[in-house]
């Protein structure tokens, strides 16, 4: 599993649980992050395979994955369980997203400095074998470079209207009836996700 699902070894333990329900159930993780504080917080991001996740589906995902998590109690302590979709500047976790969202503005980080950088800006251009190709602006002038998978820390799209009006037009094919975003809240630092059903363990 990449390090950009799940970072942290309990993030990896709590993904091989939690993964296969929300896979029973039709959709995808994108994320697992177990965030600390006074009361912890285990924060899932979940989709639809082709994207457009709505808000009652994320409340079956909840339900689901706290039932699973009941059972399996893999935390000692309290924690609040947080579903969200991914958002509009979305994470960006696994190889296929960036071949899914070809095109699009994204920002990648990595975990080595490769020619005296780690930050890189551009217009991601698909996938090739195991590399990630974003086409970046280098003394003027774009160019193509490839990023294994492996050495990135963190990738997610850059905010920007084009790509909310894509996300509203995903979000219309997959609630005819409801065109428009639920209201919308932020959650540590992720900008943009869908309402996020809580529960609290």
């Amino acid at each position: 599993m990449s390090d950009l699902i799940a970072k942290t070894a309990i993030d990896r333990r709590l993904a091989d649980i939690v993964g296969p329900v929300i896979e029973g159930l039709g959709f995808e993780l994108v994320r697992i992050r177990l965030m600390g504080g006074k009361t912890r917080i285990l924060q899932i991001m979940a989709d639809r395979p082709d994207g457009g996740i709505g808000v009652d589906e994320l409340g079956d995902i909840s339900t689901a994955v706290s039932a699973v998590l009941d059972v399996e109690d893999p935390l000692e302590d309290n924690y609040v369980l947080e579903v969200s979709s991914p958002g509009i500047d979305r994470p960006l976790t696994r190889l296929k997203d960036f071949d899914v969202w070809k095109g699009w503005e994204a920002r990648i980080e990595t975990t080595e400095l490769i020619d005296g950088r780690r930050r890189f800006k551009g217009d991601l251009a698909g996938v090739e074998g195991e590399e990630v190709l974003i086409t970046i602006e280098d003394s003027g002038e774009e160019v193509t470079i490839g990023l294994q998978f492996d050495w990135l820390s963190d990738a997610k799209l850059i905010l920007s209207d084009e790509l909310i009006a894509e996300m509203l037009r995903q979000k219309k094919v997959a609630e005819p009836t409801d065109g428009q975003f639920d209201e919308i809240e932020e959650i540590d630092g992720d900008e943009d996700d869908e309402p996020t059903p809580e529960t609290k363990h």
